[in-house]
């Protein structure tokens, strides 16, 4: 999928080459696991929603909620490659969530919006030949434990992490 975000006239465009699952209250190390509060509302609410968060005090966290409404789950995205109009370093949520222009005003944004949304990527043609289409990408996808989860007990080792193999804009690998 493509994370697309358009500020000032601009429209950012990037591939999701990497990101972590949360799955719930029961999982330990989501945020969700210390039940609804102001901070995490949003990801009890509908799916298809953005929940941004501040991290150390710096740097902000681009998650999509992803399960029914009440179900507390989300992937946060780790890593992009830049397809258009991306300036700066985008391996890692922090950095990723800076080229994209994404800070805490946008958590509970829609994203089936105009401004801020996920896209397919576009459909592979040939242009030299209108009626032929080149075959879609391939490509392998590793499976990990994820990363700085330490603290969330036997949720620590669970595989949630998910990247495309050998993509060089990947955070770490493992």
């Amino acid at each position: 999928m493509y994370l697309v975000r358009v500020t000032g006239g601009v429209e950012r465009v990037a591939r999701i080459v990497e990101v972590e699952a949360y799955l719930g209250p029961h999982d330990t190390a989501s945020h969700s696991s210390r039940g609804r509060t102001p901070r995490t509302e949003v990801m009890f609410g509908p799916p298809g929603h953005a929940y941004v968060y501040l991290i150390y005090g710096v740097h902000h966290c681009t998650n999509v909620v992803t399960e029914p409404e009440g179900s507390g789950s989300a992937v946060l995205l780790r890593a992009l490659e830049p397809v258009e109009n991306v300036e700066g370093r985008t391996s890692g949520p922090g950095l990723l969530s800076r080229a994209m222009d994404i800070d805490r005003s946008l958590t509970g944004h829609d994203l089936l919006s105009d401004d801020f949304y996920l896209a397919y990527p576009p459909e592979p043609q040939s242009l030299d030949e209108p009626e032929t289409f080149d075959e879609p990408e391939v490509f392998d996808v590793v499976t990990t434990p994820r990363i700085g989860v330490g603290y969330a007990g036997e949720w620590a080792d669970e595989p949630l992490r998910f990247y495309i193999d050998g993509n060089p804009f990947v955070s770490r690998r493992r």
